[in-house]
């Protein structure tokens, strides 16, 4: 028989799989409940509602990224280490919670986020900014919206990963690596 904790983990894996592959509003509370092998009220015994579900899922994962970003940042180390870091920071990440980081981009600005989900994807944001800042006050990275940047360098990676997930290529070493080389030529400065 499940225990309440692996309940409450298969509702919050079976909630991610399918906001991230169907968005939040196609998905309901019937079919998180029949992925998750529980009854519609086992979820609300652990969520007031669907939007307490997607909030507490966002929170969650927008702080384990956050959190495998700042790992052993090299703060006093080359604009290009710190990319090579956070790129391989988004691969772990990617590796480990496999729908998570399409969740995030796909919900970042939903009307349905609370001020703690919205609070917790700024710092996100900012540790990307004030990378991009430094590189462009270096002249290492390209003059363009930090927004901007951030869309080449996750829009590519999502889309790869994607990729990867339906079969079309195969993950390796060398791909990956060569997938970093080119988001970095995307927004390094070229001068």
């Amino acid at each position: 028989m499940p225990t309440t904790e692996s309940k409450r983990e298969n509702i919050l894996y079976s909630a991610l799989t399918l906001f991230a592959e169907r968005g939040f509003d196609a998905t309901t509370i019937p079919m998180i409940a029949n992925d998750a092998k529980v009854g519609a009220g086992t979820i609300y015994r652990y969520f007031e509602n669907k939007e307490v579900l997607v909030n507490t899922l966002f929170q969650h994962y927008v702080q384990l990224f956050t959190d495998t970003l700042l790992e052993d940042y090299p703060l006093g180390h080359s604009i290009r280490d710190q990319f090579h870091h956070l790129f391989e920071g988004m691969v772990r990440f990617t590796n480990e919670h496999e729908h998570a980081l399409y969740f995030i981009k796909t919900h970042n600005a939903a009307y349905f986020l609370d001020e703690t989900s919205r609070e917790r994807f700024e710092k996100l944001l900012s540790i990307l900014r004030d990378f991009l800042d430094k590189g462009k006050e270096e002249h290492k990275i390209r003059e363009l919206p930090s927004k901007a940047l951030i869309a080449i360098i996750f829009g590519g990676f999502l889309e790869l990963y994607k990729l990867i997930r339906a079969g079309e290529i195969e993950a390796s070493e060398e791909l990956l690596a060569g997938v970093e080389a080119s988001c970095w030529d995307a927004v390094r400065s070229h001068e």
